[in-house]
């Protein structure tokens, strides 16, 4: 068995693992309001790192391309207060000029 089938069954392993005990955790500890908390922000912090990744990366370099005006473009329409639809045609607009003109 190579070592590449090793790394996959270990990583499944431990994914079940994983699961098996997030779903074992009782109840009580589950309801504690400051749990409550942090588990209604964690995905809110997992999006905003992978947009800022995805935005400001490529491969190991760091970049500003037509990605960053979406971006820019996105939180302008936001702080405008525009409804989420009108947003995301916003930016994707934004990025294609950017793309096709820059």
């Amino acid at each position: 068995m190579s070592t590449f089938w090793i790394a996959v069954i270990g990583s499944s392993a431990l994914a079940f693992v994983i699961k098996f005990v997030g779903a074992s955790v009782p109840e009580t500890f589950l309801s504690n309001p400051r749990i409550l908390r942090i588990n209604t922000l964690i995905p809110v912090a997992l999006l905003t790192a992978l947009i800022a990744v995805n935005t400001f990366a490529d491969k190991t370099k760091l970049v500003l391309d037509n990605r960053a005006l979406g971006i820019v473009a996105a939180v302008a329409l936001l702080l405008a207060k525009a409804p989420f639809p009108v947003v995301v045609v916003g930016a994707a607009i934004t990025s294609g000029v950017a793309y096709r003109y820059i």
